[in-house]
This record gives structure tokens, C-alpha cells and sequence, in this order.
């Protein structure tokens, strides 16, 4: 089965929850038996990951802008021609805004699944015309594609209700569950104790929440304490580069965009893993913490209630103050946990990769089936 990846930037080591999850994902489905091609972004792709092929994954980089506003819809666009030109059994495309060239790939012959990673129109980078043009994805999307995969309840809701589309399949984002390291010549690199620093992780957009983070780590004073943001901007602009600012000022370590190595060791030997989102799918990141057994506290957005971590490992959404005040007592928690030499155990089984790689591999079944 010839399987063409569309609407993602690429794989391997490229910064985002879609392209995480499409790392994760099709390996396992090349080695399920599947002819899998990720299509990429131009723009994306350095002497780092210039590859063409990545574990069983076939890579094919085709040029789009680097400009936010059109890198997506033209390089999904020719996308859809590269899939058409290979003769592709699935066309898969991921996320809202691409899916907006759906109906051209039907009316072109090809079958399409579709996986809604979450409302990105939601999203605060976004002006109200792009808003509409990726509602205008999501809507001809969820219509026109032959399967629909979701991620959450919270969306399969959101499209049962708004487009009555009530067969969609629910299958998770996932997790593995790592090989922890005693490796700390990273953690001495960047200056920080084992045990002693929160971290959090992710894209430098508003909805992260970071800037308020910040605010919430400084007003807390947590002595002895660092705060470490894993991530970095795709596109610089005024709200990154105030974020960056605010993190020199509270002395708040920057790592830039990690994998690998130095991120099992930030995540192998953090305190505290925190999300302070506004908006999320099923958030990754979350879940890469909790394979950790770190302990989390993350925002009461819907994605993450989904995910079912007990009541007092939220903080109110947006409530700095609320953050601040549980920074200090889930720490102290944390110092009892691992001065006895405990974990945070998670049920993760909902999570599991291979698991997922063998429902998406059912979904194109049906999808050629059909």
C-alpha cells in the first residue's frame, strides 16, 4: 500500500506536535508493510536531517515559502500533484489548515484520510483572514475526506456538532516510554542540578503560555529553583522576541529546539514538568512527561482534563496567580517523591505507539477498501 504524507513539515527532528506524531507514527507503519512517503517542507530541512530516507520512511522534500501565512496551503497543494504523480493508494493529510485542499484531491481520484490535530483557527498568531481559510480547511476536511481520524473526544465533538460527521475514527496521540539516562554532561552544559529546575517545552507561540509562566515562576520565588524552556520560534516575531526578553530578565534558561540526547537528560532529571497552554489537541509533550513519571502541572484546558491526571495536578487556565501558588507545593511534593527514590506512575496504555501505528494501518485498509 502506497501511502503519501501530506500537511506536516517534515521528519525527522523538526520542532512541532504534528511532526512528533508523524515521526513517531510512520516508522511503524513502514515496517507494518506500508510504502510510506512523507512529504516536506522545503524550508524545514537543514544538513541536520537532509536524508532521504528516515527508519523504513521515504522523504521527499518539495519547496514551500517560508512565510506562515501560505507555506502550508502551497506546499500541500503540490503535495496532492507529487501524490497524484506517484500514484499514491492514501493520500494523509494532517491537521485543519492543509486540509483545505482536500476536495482537489478527491476530484483528482485520490482516497484521503484526514487527522484533525485540533482547532488551530483557535490559535492567537493567527488574523482573522487566515482564521477563516483554516475554519475553511477544517470544514471541507471533516466533508470531503473518505476517513477522518481525531485525536480527542473534545474534537470528535467539536465535528459531530458542527458537521455532523459522526464516523470518525479516535485514535490517540501517543508516547514511548524511554530509556532514562545518567548521562548529566548536558545538564552541566546549561548549568543545572538534577531535580532542581521545572520545565516546560514547545513551539514560541502566545498559546503556549510561556510569557506567563515566567510571571507565575517569578512570583512564586522558588528558591534554589530554575525554570528551562525547551523550544524556539519557527517564525521569529514581536511575540517571541518578547518572550526571549522576559526570559534573559528572570534569568530563565533558553535551550533553543532539542532532541535526542540533551532532551532525555532535561527530561530524565527535571523536578517539574509544567504546560501552561491555552490551547492543545492531545498535547505530546504532556504525555513525553508523564513516560518520564515526572510529576505535571499543566492548565485545565479540555485536552488536557482528556488525558485524566488527578485534580490537583491542574491549575486554572490563564491564572497566573493560581500557578504561582501550586509551583512551590506540587515542588515540595516532588522533593518527598524523590527522596525516597520515587515515581509518578502513569497508565499510558491508551498511548502507545504501536498500538496506534496498527489502528491508523486499519484505517487505510478501509479507506482502500472502499
Amino acid at each position: 500500500m502506497k501511502v503519501v504524507v501530506i500537511g506536516t513539515r517534515g521528519i525527522p527532528r523538526i520542532q512541532g506536535g504534528v511532526e512528533t506524531h508523524c515521526e513517531e507514527l510512520y516508522p511503524r507503519l513502514a515496517r507494518l508493510g506500508c510504502d510510506v512517503t512523507v512529504v516536506r517542507r522545503s524550508c524545514y530541512v537543514t544538513e541536520e536531517n537532509k536524508e532521504i530516507t528516515f527508519q523504513g520512511v521515504q522523504l521527499k522534500d518539495i519547496y514551500a515559502p517560508r512565510k506562515k501565512s501560505i507555506e502550508a496551503i502551497v506546499h500541500t497543494f503540490l503535495g496532492v500533484l507529487y501524490a497524484r504523480k506517484v500514484g499514491a493508494d492514501v493520500v494523509h493529510c494532517h491537521a485543519v489548515g492543509p486540509s483545505i485542499v482536500i476536495p482537489f484531491a478527491r476530484l483528482l481520484g485520490l482516497k484521503v484520510v484526514m487527522t484533525h490535530h485540533g482547532p488551530d483557527y483557535d490559535r492567537r498568531k493567527w488574523g482573522w483572514l487566515a482564521k477563516a481559510m483554516i475554519k475553511t480547511g477544517e470544514r471541507w476536511g471533516v466533508r470531503f475526506a473518505n476517513q477522518v481520524i481525531v485525536i480527542s473526544h473534545v474534537i470528535d465533538q467539536i465535528i459531530r456538532t458542527e458537521y455532523n460527521r459522526t464516523d470518525a475514527h479516535l485514535i490517540y496521540n501517543g508516547t514511548t516510554r524511554p530509556l532514562k539516562t545518567s548521562r548529566m554532561d548536558y545538564l552541566n552544559k546549561m548549568n543545572l542540578e538534577p531535580r532542581r529546575y521545572v520545565m516546560t517545552l514547545g513551539r514560541f507561540v502566545e498559546e503556549k503560555g510561556f510569557d506567563g509562566l515566567i510571571r507565575a515562576y517569578a512570583h512564586a520565588s522558588l528558591k534554589g529553583y530554575r525554570l528551562v524552556i525547551a523550544g524556539d520560534a519557527d517564525h521569529e516575531n514581536s511575540y517571541s522576541q518578547r518572550l526571549k526578553a522576559l526570559a534573559r530578565h528572570h534569568e530563565v534558561v533558553l535551550t533553543g529546539f532539542i532532541t535526542g540526547e540533551p532532551l532525555n537528560q532535561l527530561m530524565t532529571h527535571a523536578a517539574l514538568f509544567v504546560l501552561p497552554s491555552f490551547h492543545e489537541g492531545l498535547p505530546i509533550s504532556l504525555l513525553e512527561a508523564m513516560s518520564y513519571d515526572l510529576p505535571v502541572l499543566v492548565s485545565d484546558i479540555p485536552a488536557n482534563k482528556e488525558i485524566g491526571l488527578p485534580a490537583d495536578d491542574y491549575f486554572r487556565t490563564g491564572n497566573w496567580n493560581s500557578l504561582a501558588t501550586k509551583l512551590p507545593l506540587k515542588l515540595a511534593a516532588a522533593e518527598k517523591l524523590f527522596a525516597v527514590g520515587g515515581e509518578k506512575k502513569y497508565d499510558l496504555t491508551n498511548y502507545n505507539w504501536d498500538y496506534i501505528a496498527q489502528q491508523v494501518l486499519q484505517v487505510y485498509k478501509e479507506t482502500v477498501s472502499k
